[in-house]
């Protein structure tokens, strides 16, 4: 098999933000008089577009403007709250600088715009690592869609199968079995539990090594199958 290709989400796996996220998104509720719980509503829908993730917690259709205001507001906070919080999540550049050393390809695959991308990758300068760059702007559809990782491994030329996903979220997980790739689980915000079939649950990146990623592969020849329940389950329980 080729060197394995390797694409990672941002937000909960580069860095350590997602208890941030919740909080912007508790104080845009509590601003728009909304009683939704933000963790709550991350641990089924996190990974998914800002934008999509509002639109399933007001009762009536919210005009698509509205919803990008709304999802503006969201950023804004975040940032406030983040500003001075940012690092990356422990033994990330030590493990990219050996994949790229092993011959790995290296691609960000992302829901945020590219502006949130430089917040983070540009701030860390982590972009250096990254044979390419996969934001919103890139891909119709976001996740739980695959798109993201798929128009990734396209443009570093890899198959599918050929890569390796890294993400904290279920639906993001659920992103990477329908694109045909094999998930790495950063439990950065969820329990090792919450996933379906990962190549293994990792905190962080210490101690990880592209050697111990090709004996997982290894002991995974097949591609896990999407799990359409888990992800409807994620998308519908809202209450």
């Amino acid at each position: 098999m080729p060197t394995p290709a390797l694409i990672f989400d941002m937000d909960g796996v580069l860095i350590d933000n997602t208890p941030y996220q919740a909080r912007a998104f508790q104080l845009l509720f509590r601003d728009l008089g909304l009683t939704t719980n933000a963790r709550k509503l991350l641990v089924r829908l996190n990974g998914m577009p800002a934008t999509n993730i509002l639109k399933t917690v007001f009762r009536d259709p919210v005009p698509e403007k509205q919803l990008k205001e709304y999802s503006s507001q969201r950023e804004f906070l975040y940032r406030t709250l983040y500003w001075s919080k940012r690092r990356e999540t422990p033994g990330l550049s030590r493990f990219l600088e050996a994949a790229r050393a092993a011959g790995f390809r290296l691609a960000l695959g992302t829901s945020s715009p590219p502006e949130t991308i430089a917040y983070i990758v540009d701030h860390l300068n982590l972009r250096r690592f990254f044979d390419v760059v996969i934001g919103k702007e890139d891909v119709e559809r976001g996740k739980p869609h695959g798109d993201t990782f798929s128009i990734a491994a396209a443009k570093l030329g890899a198959k599918p199968e050929e890569c390796i996903v890294f993400e904290d979220a279920v639906l993001g997980e659920q992103a990477a079995y329908k694109a045909g790739m094999r998930c790495v689980a950063v439990a950065s915000f969820l329990p090792a539990k919450a996933f379906q079939a990962p190549l293994t649950v990792i905190k962080d990146f210490t101690g990880l090594t592209p050697e111990h990623l090709l004996e997982l592969l290894a002991g995974q020849p097949r591609v896990p199958k999407p799990d359409k329940q888990r992800a409807q389950r994620n998308y519908m329980q809202l209450t």
